[in-house]
């Protein structure tokens, strides 16, 4: 789980004035969301290095690179039967994914998921994987680029995706992702800002997240995950290139497919609750026997 900030009760007063302050509130707002980025990073105890830390080049603007069509065909089309055969994996959501209570998040007449993560995030990345292989089954990204998480956590530099710049389409639902910082260092102990979460999406991350951890994720407020899921982490990934982790996640005996696979059933199971188990080839019986744990 990666550590974040946590806002005082006087911070969020501030959301609260009226009349001729608003100037003063929107000045608060964009202050505390800057200073968001900067405090999960130095509470993770790692130390930018300033620009080029990642180890990538044209890190921190969105992505490294397009992926290669083989890449992106098989972590956005993982067999069915791979996924069935995998069910849980060894992954759990104890302790990160749980029911909460609240009026319903939507967005265009339908079921809304929302992300929140930036990309220097070791935690992040492994989620990523999973989140592409779950939505997948669901609709259609366009613009998925590859990155690297930042060079200074540990586990350093884990390949993976980012949604900063994506598009997702969807009969079912709709997906919303912010990703706050890059993964290169902005010189002052922080990341280069890319996305400014919206003062509801800030409400909302205050109002169930109570550690201030990332990946933050809401499950059109019936399941919100805060942190990663047990026995799936950046480990699982770390030493692998983006080829070999896409390749895997088709081979059920594979323990990047049973870490992936895995957690990606766990969140399919998540959205079916939103989309009534529709459509079928996504909320099969074995992500319904999933659907029954959460």
């Amino acid at each position: 789980m990666e550590p974040g900030w946590t806002a005082s009760g006087g911070r969020r007063g501030g959301l609260l004035l009226a009349g001729g302050a608003i100037v003063v509130v929107i000045a608060i707002v964009v202050g505390l969301v800057v200073a968001r980025g900067i405090v999960r990073h130095n509470r993770v105890g790692g130390t930018a290095t300033g620009p080029g830390s990642s180890g990538a080049a044209g890190a921190g603007t969105g992505g490294v690179a397009a992926p290669s069509k083989d890449t992106l065909r098989d972590v956005t089309t993982v067999p069915v039967a791979t996924l069935n055969a995998v069910g849980a994996g060894p992954v759990t959501v104890f302790g990160a994914l749980s029911g909460v209570t609240g009026l319903p998040l939507a967005r265009n007449g339908k079921p809304e998921v929302f992300y929140d993560g930036a990309e220097y995030c070791p935690y992040c990345a492994t989620e990523r994987w999973a989140m592409i292989v779950a939505l997948s089954r669901f609709g259609t990204f366009r613009g998925l680029k590859t990155i690297r998480s930042s060079a200074t956590d540990e586990p350093a530099s884990i390949p993976t995706w980012t949604f900063y710049g994506s598009r997702y389409t969807s009969n079912y639902l709709t997906f919303t992702a912010v990703e706050e910082t890059g993964n290169v260092a902005d010189g002052s102990g922080g990341y280069r800002r890319l996305q400014v979460p919206t003062v509801e999406q800030r409400l909302l991350v205050r109002k169930y997240d109570s550690t201030g951890s990332i990946p933050f994720i809401d499950y059109g407020n019936k399941y919100v995950q805060v942190g990663d899921l047990s026995g799936f982490t950046p480990a699982d990934l770390a030493g692998q290139t983006w080829a070999q982790i896409a390749a895997a996640l088709k081979d059920p005996a594979s323990p990047t497919a049973r870490a992936v696979d895995g957690a990606a059933n766990w969140t399919t199971a998540a959205i079916c609750q939103l989309t009534n188990n529709q459509p079928a080839t996504a909320c099969t019986p074995a992500v319904q026997a999933l659907e029954a744990k959460l």
